[in-house]
C-alpha cells in the first residue's frame, strides 16, 4: 500500500518564494515532525519556496531523509499584476478551471502541474510513504482533482498547516485528523 502524505506549509511571514516562517510556524513544524513520527516516511518532497522546506525540515533531519525539491510544488501564479479583487478572480477560477488572468495560470495548468508529481511518486516503485509539501490553493486543485466536490469554501476552510492523505491502492483521498496546539 502507497500512502502519499499531503502537507500544506506551515504559518509563514508571507507569500514571497524567501518567507519564513513564523515562531508559531516554527512551532508547527516540530508538532508535524511529532505526528509523523511513527509513520515510516520513505521520501520528502517539497515546494522550492523556504517556507515548505522548514516545515518539513524538523522532521527530515530527524529520521535522516533528504528533503528533495521540485519547481512543479511552488504556488500558483493568480496573475502577474495586482489585482485588489483577487479573491473574487480566485473563486472564480474555482469554477473555470481554464479562466486565465494576466500572465498567471490556470487552475488546469496548476492541477495538472501538481497531478504530475502525485504520478510521478505512484510510478516510483521503490518508495512506500512519501510526504509533499505545498501551498494552500496547489494543495486544494490537487484535492479537488480527487473530489469534484472541493472547492473555493473548502479552500478557505484550510490551515496552516493542512495534512491530507492519498491512498493510492484505494484510490482515495482524506483530511487526517492533525491539531495544531499553538
Amino acid at each position: 500500500m502507497e500512502n502519499i502524505y499531503i502537507v500544506r506549509h506551515c504559518e509563514a511571514q508571507g507569500q514571497p518564494p524567501e518567507a519564513r516562517l513564523t515562531e508559531k510556524g516554527l512551532q508547527q513544524a516540530n508538532e508535524l515532525a511529532a505526528f509523523f513520527a511513527d509513520k515510516k516516511i520513505d521520501r520528502i518532497i517539497t515546494s522550492p519556496y523556504k517556507r515548505a522546506i522548514d516545515t518539513m525540515q524538523p522532521f527530515a533531519t530527524k529520521v535522516n531523509v533528504e528533503i528533495e525539491l521540485d519547481d512543479r510544488l511552488t504556488e500558483r501564479v493568480l496573475s502577474t499584476k495586482n489585482l485588489p479583487d483577487w479573491l473574487e478572480k480566485l473563486e472564480a477560477s474555482f469554477e473555470d478551471l481554464d479562466l486565465k488572468y494576466d500572465d498567471g495560470e490556470s487552475s488546469r495548468e496548476a492541477m495538472n502541474r501538481i497531478v504530475e508529481v502525485v504520478d510521478d511518486v505512484i510510478n516510483t516503485d521503490d518508495h512506500q510513504n512519501t510526504i509533499i509539501v505545498t501551498h494552500g490553493n496547489l494543495m486544494s486543485l490537487l484535492l479537488k482533482h480527487f473530489n469534484q466536490e472541493f472547492g473555493f469554501e473548502e479552500w478557505k476552510n484550510l490551515r496552516n498547516p493542512e495534512v491530507y492523505l492519498l491512498n493510492h491502492e484505494k484510490g482515495r483521498v482524506t483530511q487526517l485528523e492533525f491539531t495544531v496546539t499553538t
